[in-house]
């Protein structure tokens, strides 16, 4: 079954109280991001209190292999900032990881807040405006066994551990997400690659197995479950988590990435309304009271009277034969804004390839696009590039290439890839014009 790294975690397959802001609180950045992004599981190694760490420690397993060291950015953070810095670039988009900070239900680590607290202010002190995730996909293995997003009191649970966050590092933030593609989980009935019942009873196996392992009756992780019960529990969580940041620091902005491609709707039945419905109002209705929307683009989706239709022949093509769409970004970030009225902020846009110099061909078509959206009238806050690292990409492992920067297996040595320095010099021009 052919699916790229948006599909493979979106198939939907079975599967506090306020405290003064300190004086240094920074205010929000006025000036335009240029900027990288990495996620916690993905590049930091050894996040072994998390759910995805142990399904993929199962055997079998649906991972093509385990995350281990990851490219230990738990320790070599440093190295990561320095290199946004290097690139010139200004801002740098990580996430804080739950499992480390709350391994256990109701014990915080103090050290691992200072531990993301360093990062953000390191980022502070280069220059760099910090841009960060509080949940993007894992969760601990106690909240996964405990029922997940579907436990009544998981939305509490979440909005406790966004405070103790916030109280810890809110203060040197640019901007936060509460979640990171919340809406992808839900996308497989608007997917061109539909699981087919070896994959989803592949899939619920793991599940179970993971379930047995917690010694719990189930295990319930947003991106290998049944997850329609999943997403009011997402929504409200969404809604506390951001009310429990804002009390710490009311004037930080916070909004939640969103996955969202390019939709474009195919004869007059098309079900483009239908799908919008489904995948994005209802997260457009929880960030009401946002400050901004996430944009996260990889393609554009062609929507006929049935659903998903295949890219219509003639497009741009790659070397593989895969559409070559870098202009997606500009119409989902115009649809984004169009539907909430709010600012874009551009938190993940890419593209998976080996060939360097299809990303390096990439990125200027990709910026173009968001600069014609701006000189339109949309107010786009920043675009952050996927990733900084090449990483774990979840299901496929370490065989997916979406970095800026290389990554030696052995060495966890980074080499700038041309991309990077692509990306480097249009924000060092402010901009492709």
């Amino acid at each position: 079954m052919p699916v790229d790294r948006r599909g493979v975690l979106g198939l939907g397959l079975a599967a506090s109280a306020a405290i003064a802001v300190p004086a240094r609180a920074a205010r929000p950045d006025a000036k335009f991001l240029w900027g990288a992004a990495t996620a916690g599981h993905q590049v930091e190694g050894n996040n072994v209190n998390a759910d995805i760490w142990l399904l993929e420690q199962m055997k079998p397993t649906l991972f093509a292999e385990p995350s281990g060291d990851a490219c230990d950015s738990l320790h070599r953070w440093g190295e990561d900032v320095a290199l946004v810095k290097a690139l010139g670039l200004n801002c740098y988009r990580f996430s804080v990881e739950w499992s480390r900070i709350e391994a256990a239900e109701g014990q915080f680590s103090q050290a691992y807040l200072d531990h993301y607290a360093r990062i953000v202010d390191h980022c502070r002190a280069s220059g760099l405006a910090p841009v960060v995730t509080f949940n993007h996909f894992t969760t601990p293995r106690w909240f996964a066994a405990r029922g997940g997003w579907e436990a009544p009191d998981a939305p509490e649970l979440f909005a406790r551990y966004c405070t103790r966050v916030a109280r810890a590092m809110a203060a040197g933030i640019s901007h936060a997400l509460t979640f990171n593609e919340p809406n992808l989980s839900i996308g497989g009935a608007w997917s061109r690659f539909q699981p087919d019942a070896r994959a989803r009873g592949a899939m619920q196996a793991l599940i179970a197995a993971a379930a047995k392992a917690s010694g719990s009756e189930s295990f319930s992780v947003l991106n290998g479950g049944d997850s329609a019960p999943m997403i009011p529990g997402v929504l409200r969580a969404h809604r506390l988590g951001r009310d429990a940041i804002k009390a710490v620091r009311g004037d930080l902005p916070v909004g939640m990435s969103l996955a969202i491609s390019d939709d474009v709707g195919v004869g007059p039945d098309s079900l483009l309304a239908a799908k919008r419905r489904a995948r994005y109002e209802p997260f457009f209705e929880a960030g009401r009271d946002d400050d901004f929307v996430g944009v996260q683009t990889y393609e554009r989706s062609f929507i006929g009277r049935t659903g998903p239709l295949d890219t219509p022949a003639g497009g741009a093509r790659r070397k593989d034969g895969k559409p070559f769409e870098p202009e997606a970004i500009g119409g989902a970030i115009r649809y984004a804004h169009a539907a909430t009225g709010k600012p874009i902020l551009v938190t993940e846009n890419g593209i998976e390839t080996d060939d360097d110099a299809e990303r390096a061909r990439f990125i200027p078509l990709a910026v173009a696009a968001v600069e014609a959206a701006r000189r339109d009238g949309v107010p786009v806050l920043g675009y952050i590039h996927w990733s900084l690292l090449d990483n774990f990409e979840w299901f496929g492992g370490y065989k997916p290439k979406f970095g800026l920067v290389a990554v030696d297996r052995t060495t966890f040595k980074r080499t700038p890839k041309p991309s990077a320095r692509v990306l480097g010099a249009i924000a060092r021009a402010g901009g492709t014009r």
